[in-house]
């Protein structure tokens, strides 16, 4: 089928690989299918949460793993239950990026990762339990350094 995206045009998309976000993100509680595309020559490290309803509506994301090797999310029993895992380290995570011009002035939301099970193409937004992370980490306290992990 084809997919109207914000920044990639019309592409051909298949339904089943749309990620279920069963709440929706923050602020938009209503959206719960989203197609998670990466940019081209990013790696992977630069995606867009594509919403498979409202073709205006995407997210700009970014592997955490590649800009701070050390980020350790922790979840909470509740949403290890809710993502059905055990272990933290089964999911993926990706943090919400704010573009900004110059582009050394956007931030990337470490405090609110987005969750997902890429075998059960499922995903959940939360808030973690720590001080470590911030909603807005500009980009430009990252280093070069980060490695090729995650997801």
């Amino acid at each position: 089928m084809q997919l109207l995206t914000k920044y990639f045009g019309a592409i051909e998309y298949e339904l089943e690989d749309a990620l279920s976000f069963p709440n929706g993100l923050f602020g938009f509680e209503d959206e719960k299918e989203f197609a998670l595309l990466p940019f081209h020559g990013s790696q992977g490290n630069l995606l867009c949460f594509q919403s498979t309803k409202t073709p205006g509506l995407a997210f700009v994301a970014m592997n955490p793993f590649s800009l701070n090797p050390t980020y350790t999310p922790t979840l909470s029993q509740e949403e290890l239950d809710f993502m059905q895992v055990s272990d933290s380290h089964e999911l993926c995570y990706y943090v919400l990026c704010a573009v900004r011009e110059p582009v050394k002035d956007s931030t990337v939301n470490f405090k609110c990762p987005i969750v997902v099970d890429p075998d059960k193409k499922t995903a959940i937004q939360v808030i973690l339990e720590t001080k470590d992370y911030h909603m807005r980490h500009p980009l430009s306290e990252f280093h070069k350094e980060g490695a090729d992990a995650g997801c």
